[in-house]
């Protein structure tokens, strides 16, 4: 029976090798044709249990078979998407898919997965395909948006906009962006090159930041959906001004007044003006225009308009002054107004009083004779001009007005020079100004004495001392007594010489000389003896005579010369204009008066002409002032007449035009309109008339064109006209000649330089140097590193040409990974790069000036692979225990991967040269380990294989992996003794060792070395069992020789055959280990019998093999 047993067993362990090897070979046979692919898809977001698809019906299998071959999905990785039911071979979701987090943007999203069938040996190659929901809304990178844009941009300019992210896919993607209603822009939708939607805002009406300074718009994203889902975000438009407003007056007229004794830096009025631009084009700064006297009184402050006195006023010299005042704006564009100041006349001058003629001593009984002509002025004017003229009140005279300011000082009556022979008048001007001012002026008027009453004697005889005599009285007769005697004045000294008439008179007890004055004045300038009837007649009528024409005026003589003669020039005959003959009129002693102390005429007396004293200067003597009138009186004395004279001095052209800076500085901003007027600065001429400035030019150029205007007071000036539109970027500045013409023949000119600066406006957008910017950085580069460094020109200047460099609609895994230097468009590494995660970036660069235009470039950038990863070797299958006799079985099936890219990522498999496997490629990666030939247990049962997975980077990277395989025992060997007889030494234990350990020849041989220590450590513990193992011991020792002793040898005999035996097998550890089922078998033919025991012949294969090794 243990025999059947036995054979029994032999039979089946046999049919299970065979059974395993034709497995073996189908599968080889299945690997080398090749395996299906399966599809399949699911929406993403369903829940886990989903069902999918059955499996056993895709694979053409029945439910048992799919079970019986042991199915299995593969995935690769540690997550397993999809789950196998056992029961119904359903394939399952094993949890919810997220598509967007397990592709991202890629689309189709396809996860490769494979279907393992173990018995036999087969796979499939299978996908699963996650369907994209609408599950996202479209959403901007920021809430808000700021968009600058110049006023001046004009119609059909792109603007573009940040776009909206989806991580949808396909239709359920970002499709469109609107715009909210608005009179300014639309937007459209375009592509780009990876295919996403961006949006574009075209601007459809010019902006006017005058008139809305910024716009806020909603800017909204639709994806594809149904219903679409949708995203907002704000738009800021701020406009930015450019300088297209000139600054403009409150008042483009402006009146003040001032008195003239204002102090310095008093304040007489402010302007303003106002411009609507804003910044420093808004900025206004005030001047004084067309300024033409380096002694101007005004000053004004260029911020605030006020306008203050710099130097004192004097209405006498100027009553009025007219001034231009030019706002100028940041921009260069000006706006003007004038500004006309009154000075007010104060009280601040006496009046002035001149002395023409004085007639002293004067007849004693004649009436209203002249005693003096004067003249009265005051340098002010209202009130302050207005004088009188006075004198005391208790005198014989009075003051009778004439012509033009003059007064005679006559007499009221008959004067009795007997009563009093001497006046002191003082004349006294007062003007009615506030104050009142007062100027005096003292005169001794002598009464001449006329024979108006007869002699009379006091005495009737006298004694006459003569100065020759030394003593003694003369007698002298009663009668006339003509003698030339000596007028010996009361000082004691001698007086000028007279001609006296001298009578003694009689009658009186006391004799005396009188002394009789003169009664005919000094007229002539020479004393003269009178006769004592005829001179005072003609003296008489001379005196009404002169009243008369007094009163009646006089005409005026007008002369013309012109200026810059020489000193002694001829003007006229002056007796001939008089109608008078020279001796007439050296006889009436003429001579010119004029006001003042200068004297611009002379006469000669042999002549009669009118001759200049010295040389006039028209310019110096009334400035501007045309026509040139300087007046002067004639007075003839005999009898004594006032002729009005004027002298009105011509203009020669001895003055060139004359501007008071050689260069003007003009700014004009690019964006000027041809059209606009810019006036500039006024040439001086000193001259007048047709000799002063007539006309301006300019220097020929393709920009300008001149016009000369008037001014309010007759001066001309030039303006400035643009003709052609100026572009800074292509001429920065103008230098140009400007000149003005006066009327004179010939002509004179002055020139001055004027500098036009053109000033910049944002009309140039930033353009980079290069549209596409490629770029390779190695994946193990440092942070910090350069990638690369882009650059944009902006031809604009100052802060319009000012750039800042910034990413633009760049994703979240471009900012993540490099960052941008606003200044210097340096590109620079913020991690470090992986190129197994991403291989390559493509971001766009946007360059904004600070006018808020800005230009973008596309920047490419490669990551380059280094050999970093380590090749990856993944078991799918793994059999550890294989039968000897088959041929080229599997013994493994395993997957080799490696990230990298190129070189980097190509791999060799391989394994030691000595061992009796063979490497065989499959799909995809796959190889399996299969025997190169029949192995043979007896000679190894065991291998150690060690798999090198090596790739072809530099350096060079590999992975070991190291599988253990069995070879298991088939009957491929005839039992045979190699004794006839052996002896059993049986051990029993107890107490823990209830089966004797009985080990199999083979494996005793293979842990011989292994085991002598343990087998040691059990006497060891058998011997501290004492008494127990000494009987024990005792016991069979007796029982085996009495055995020997029957024995004909001396030993126990043995009979040969099956033994068998149910034994426990103890590990060289000393415990026990599972239980086995063992053959054991007595053998013959040798001197010492040994025990024989056989490990198992049947391994738990395939299933439970496997399932431990993987």
């Amino acid at each position: 029976m243990e025999s059947d047993l036995t054979m029994k067993m032999v039979r089946t362990k046999v049919q299970h090798n065979k059974r395993q090897v034709a497995i073996f070979i189908l599968l080889m046979f299945l690997r080398k044709v090749g395996s299906e692919s399966i599809q399949y898809s699911v929406l993403e977001e369903a829940e886990s249990g989903t069902f999918v698809a059955n499996l056993a019906k895709d694979l053409g299998l029945g439910v048992g078979e799919l079970a019986a071959r042991g199915a299995r999905v593969v995935f690769k990785g540690s997550r397993q998407h999809l789950l196998l039911d056992p029961q119904t071979h359903n394939l399952l979701l094993n949890e919810k898919l997220d598509r967007e987090e397990l592709c991202g943007s890629i689309e189709p999203c396809v996860l490769p997965f494979q279907v393992l069938l173990e018995n036999p040996l087969q796979f499939y190659q299978a996908a699963l395909r996650v369907r994209d929901i609408n599950d996202h809304a479209p959403e901007f990178p920021s809430r808000e948006m700021i968009l600058k844009i110049s006023e001046v941009t004009t119609p059909g300019k792109i603007f573009l906009l940040k776009m909206a992210n989806d991580l949808d896919v396909g239709s359920n993607s970002l499709q469109s962006y609107t715009i909210s209603s608005n009179p300014y822009f639309h937007v459209l939708t375009r592509n780009r090159s990876d295919g996403r939607k961006f949006p574009e805002l075209v601007l459809d009406k010019a902006l006017d930041r005058e008139e809305q300074p910024q716009l806020r718009l909603t800017l909204t994203a639709l994806d594809g959906g149904s219903p679409p889902r949708s995203g907002t975000s704000e738009i800021q438009i701020q406009v930015l001004d450019i300088n297209d407003n000139a600054p403009e007056f409150t008042q483009e007229f402006y009146e003040a007044q001032v008195p003239e004794n204002s102090p310095f830096g008093s304040l007489i009025t402010t302007v303003s003006a106002r411009d609507l631009d804003a910044g420093s084009f808004g900025e206004v700064s005030y001047a004084l225009f067309q300024v033409d006297d380096v002694n101007q009184p005004f000053e004004i402050n260029t911020i605030t308009g006020e306008i203050r006195l710099r130097k004192a006023l004097d209405f006498e010299e100027f009553q009025s002054y007219h001034l231009d005042i030019e706002a100028t704006d940041g921009g260069g564009l000006t706006g003007k107004c004038s500004l006309v100041l009154k000075v007010l006349d104060v009280n601040d001058n006496a009046p002035e009083l001149t002395i023409s003629s004085l007639f002293s001593p004067i007849p004693e009984n004649l009436q209203e004779i002249i005693v003096a002509v004067f003249s009265v002025s005051d340098a002010d004017s209202g009130h302050n001009q207005q004088v009188i003229c006075s004198i005391d009140n208790n005198l014989p005279f009075i003051l009778k007005p004439s012509v033009e300011n003059f007064y005679t000082l006559v007499t009221e009556g008959a004067l009795d020079r007997e009563t009093r022979a001497e006046y002191n008048v003082t004349i006294t001007v007062t003007d009615l100004g506030t104050p009142r001012l007062k100027t005096q002026l003292n005169i001794t008027v002598l009464v001449s004495d006329i024979n108006d009453n007869a002699p009379a004697f006091t005495q009737t005889s006298y004694t006459l001392r003569n100065q020759a005599a030394s003593t003694g009285l003369y007698s002298v007769p009663e009668g006339h007594f003509l003698g030339h005697l000596v007028d010996v004045s009361g000082t004691g000294t001698l007086s000028q010489s007279y001609q006296y008439e001298v009578c003694l008179t009689g009658g009186s007890a006391t004799s005396e000389f009188k002394f009789l004055k003169p009664i005919i004045p000094n007229l002539a300038g020479t004393m003269e003896t009178l006769q004592p009837k005829a001179p005072e007649k003609r003296q008489v009528t001379a005196i009404i005579l002169l009243l008369l024409l007094w009163e009646a005026g006089s005409a005026a003589i007008k002369y013309s010369l012109l200026e810059e003669r020489e000193s002694g020039f001829f003007v006229a005959n002056l007796a001939k204009d008089l109608g008078m003959s020279v001796g007439e009129m050296a006889a009436r002693g003429a001579r010119i008066l004029s006001k003042g102390n200068k004297q611009y005429l002379q006469l000669e007396q042999k002549s009669g002409n009118l001759l200049l004293k010295e040389r006039l200067d028209r310019e110096e003597l009334c400035g501007d002032m045309d026509p040139c009138i300087l007046h002067f009186q004639v007075l003839l004395k005999n009898p004594v007449q006032l002729i009005q004279g004027e002298l009105q001095l011509q203009d020669v052209n001895d003055h060139a035009p004359e501007f008071l800076e050689n260069e003007i500085l003009l700014k004009i901003s690019e964006s000027s309109h041809p059209g606009t007027l810019y006036p500039l600065n006024i040439a001086q001429d000193l001259d007048v008339g047709i000799n002063t400035v007539q006309n301006y030019i300019i220097s020929t150029n393709a920009h300008f064109h001149l016009f000369t205007r008037n001014l309010s007071d007759g001066r001309k000036y030039p303006e400035l006209v643009l003709d052609k539109a100026l572009d800074r970027e292509e001429q920065p500045q103008l230098r140009l000649t400007l000149t003005a013409m006066d009327g004179g023949s010939p002509p004179r000119t002055g020139t001055s330089q004027v500098l036009i600066v053109i000033l910049d406006i944002n009309d140039n957008a930033p353009e980079f140097v290069q549209r596409l910017y490629e770029a390779q950085v190695p994946e193990n580069s440092p942070i910090g590193s350069l990638v690369i460094k882009v650059s944009a020109r902006d031809l604009d200047a100052g802060i319009n040409g000012e750039l800042s460099y910034s990413f633009f609609q760049s994703s979240n895994r471009v900012i993540q990974a490099f960052e941008i230097n606003t200044v210097t468009g340096e590109i620079r590494l913020k991690k470090v790069l992986d190129f197994e995660e991403i291989q390559s970036y493509r971001m766009e660069v946007e360059a904004s000036d600070g006018g808020g235009l800005s230009g973008k470039c596309a920047v490419v950038i490669e990551v380059m692979d280094i050999n970093d990863n380590a090749p990856e070797l993944t078991m799918s299958l793994l059999i550890s225990d294989i039968p000897e006799n088959s041929p080229e079985t599997v013994v493994a099936i395993f997957r080799i991967s490696d990230p990298d890219s190129g070189d980097n990522g190509k791999m060799m498999c391989s394994i030691e040269d000595h061992l009796p496997f063979l490497l065989k490629p499959t799909v995809e990666n796959f190889f399996t380990l299969v025997t190169e030939g029949l192995l043979n247990r007896e000679t190894r049962a065991q291998y150690n294989i060690t798999i090198t997975v090596t790739d072809m980077g530099t350096p060079r990277l590999k992975t070991e992996h190291s599988i253990t395989v069995l070879i298991s025992d088939v009957n491929d060997n005839a039992p045979t003794f190699t004794q006839t007889s052996y002896t059993l030494f049986v051990l029993l234990l107890v107490d823990g060792f209830s089966q004797p350990y009985l080990p199999l020849p083979e494996a005793a041989a293979e842990q011989a070395q292994a085991d002598s220590l343990t087998v040691y450590l059990v006497i060891a513990l058998a011997s501290v069992s004492s008494l127990f193992l000494f009987s024990v011991v005792l016991f069979v020792a007796v029982r085996l020789c009495r055995r020997h002793r029957a024995a004909s040898a001396g030993l126990c005999s043995v009979p040969e055959g099956h033994f068998p035996g149910n034994l426990v097998d103890v590990s060289g550890t000393g415990t026990l280990s599972q239980s086995y089922q063992y053959e054991v078998c007595l053998t013959g033919g040798s001197e010492i019998s040994q025990l024989k025991a056989l490990k198992p012949i049947f391994p738990n294969f395939l299933v439970e093999e496997a399932g431990r090794n993987m």
